[in-house]
This record gives structure tokens, C-alpha cells and sequence, in this order.
């Protein structure tokens, strides 16, 4: 009997959310003024996107090689750092993730121009790659965290039990604990991918060679036309384009993501 109102309630709410993309994938290939599509509907809001400068191909492989890396680094690192934060004990163990968690309180804007002049020095400025490691380091206070609940969510019996069978430490990382935290990994993985996908601000100042800008960056950049008229038909294009991986990643993702979140939650 109290289904029906938190159906109708949930329903609602993911239309709400919904809407905006919808309203986007609409107006992508509706027809309107000063854009490529002035008659009828069709797709040539997307022909105009698909041969800006370098090409969407080119502006979505700089995305998908970013967000890659950055996924790859932040499960990498905070994969043994939760290990290390859940597993062992060290003289000022929760002090260090304290300051780890602190570093959650620090804008990330107000670190990016220190954070440029670093990478000029280490030869990684404008490069795809000093970019997915800016934005690996915004990622691991919050995958550390998740990590480490994930840990100590999983018996310890069972760590202890590997280790009597003759594992080692790593060896029963790898083949034992890995598998009890993966919906944690997934998790993790997840928001750094979005994270990395969506940014915006980092590649604006870390990033100035237009063929190596992620999509987001391209699309900002294409919106002004001659004499500064909007081209909001490319503009919608550019939305649908880039949230249709988010949305399909998200729902194949979706119950491993709420498992991770869960089994943080009963931990906390």
C-alpha cells in the first residue's frame, strides 16, 4: 500500500533529473537559427561538431585516454592505500589519514596554477598525461576513503586464513581481498571517471594545444561563432555527446555502485 507514493515519487524524480538531457537530445536535432540545422530535424548539429578543428574524434579520444588514466591511477594508489589504512598499524597511521581527508577542505581551483608551474618543470604541462595526474590527485582523499571502509568491512578471518595457507601480504591482496572489494573498486572507479570526463577548469589551464583539449574543453570553445552569435544547436550536440557515456556507464555500473556505497554506510 505505501509502494505506490515512493513509485510515483521516484518516478518523478528521475524525469526531473532526466529532463535536462532529454531537453538537450530535443534541441540537438530540432531546427534553429544561426545553427547548421535551420530546416527540419536532423543531425547536422552533430556534422557541424564532428569537423571542429581537430575533429569530435580526436576531442573524444583525449577524453577516453584521460579519464582512463586517471581511473587507472587513482585505483592503483588508493587500492593499496586503503590496504595499508585498514590493514596495518604504524605510529600516526590516523593522523596521515586525517590529513588525507583534509585535503577534501582545500579548493581545487586555488591549486592549479602551483600545480602548472610543477608540471612545467617536470616537462608535463600541456600534456595528456600531467592532466590525468592533476586530476588523479583531486580523486584520491575520497577513493582512499572508500578503499579503506571497503577493507574493514571484510572479515579479517579471512586475510588471516590466506596468510596461514602461506600468502603473503600482496598475494593476498591480489587474490583474496581484491574480490571482497570490488564493488568498492567500482565505485571508486567510477567517480574518478566522471570526474575526470566532466572536468572542465583543469584542462582550461593546464591544457593550451587545441588538439590535445578533452571534449568538454572543445565544446566550450565551439560555442562562439562569428561575431559572437551562440551556436547553441552545436552546443546541445556537444551535451548529448558527452553524457551518453556517463549515462551508459552508470546503468551497467549501477549495482556494483550501490553495493560499494552500502557497505560503506553499514561500516560507518
Amino acid at each position: 500500500m505505501f509502494r505506490t507514493p515512493q513509485k510515483v515519487l521516484t518516478g518523478g524524480l528521475a524525469l526531473l533529473f532526466l529532463f535536462p538531457l532529454l531537453w538537450a537530445s530535443v534541441a540537438s536535432v530540432s531546427p534553429q537559427a544561426g545553427s547548421a540545422q535551420i530546416d527540419g530535424w536532423g543531425f547536422g548539429n552533430y556534422r557541424t561538431l564532428a569537423a571542429y578543428q581537430a575533429g569530435v574524434g580526436q576531442y573524444l579520444l583525449n577524453s577516453t585516454a584521460v579519464s582512463l588514466m586517471t581511473v587507472a591511477f587513482t585505483l592503483v594508489v588508493s587500492l593499496l592505500g586503503g590496504y595499508a589504512f585498514a590493514r596495518f598499524r604504524f605510529p600516526g597511521r590516523d593522523v596521515l589519514f586525517l590529513v588525507t581527508l583534509a585535503i577534501l577542505m582545500v579548493p581545487y581551483a586555488t591549486l592549479l596554477i602551483p600545480l602548472y608551474v610543477l608540471l612545467n618543470q617536470l616537462g608535463l604541462q600541456d600534456s595528456l598525461l600531467g592532466l590525468a595526474l592533476v586530476l588523479t590527485m583531486f580523486q584520491l582523499p575520497f577513493a582512499t576513503f572508500m578503499m579503506r571502509i571497503s577493507f574493514e568491512s571484510v572479515p579479517t578471518d579471512l586475510s588471516e586464513s590466506a596468510q596461514v595457507d602461506g600468502c603473503g601480504s600482496l598475494r593476498t591482496l591480489l587474490y583474496v581481498l581484491v574480490p571482497a572489494v570490488k564493488p568498492g573498486l567500482i565505485t571508486v572507479g567510477l567517480f574518478a571517471f566522471l570526474a575526470a570526463w566532466n572536468d572542465f577548469i583543469t584542462p582550461l589551464v593546464l591544457i593550451s594545444d587545441s588538439a590535445k583539449m578533452p571534449l568538454p574543453l572543445a565544446v566550450a570553445n565551439m560555442r562562439q561563432q562569428v561575431m559572437g552569435i551562440v551556436d547553441y544547436g552545436a552546443t546541445e550536440a556537444g551535451v548529448v555527446v558527452l553524457a551518453l557515456p556517463c549515462v551508459v556507464l552508470f546503468l551497467a555500473l549501477q549495482r556494483h555502485y550501490v553495493r560499494g556505497f552500502m557497505s560503506g554506510a553499514l561500516k560507518g
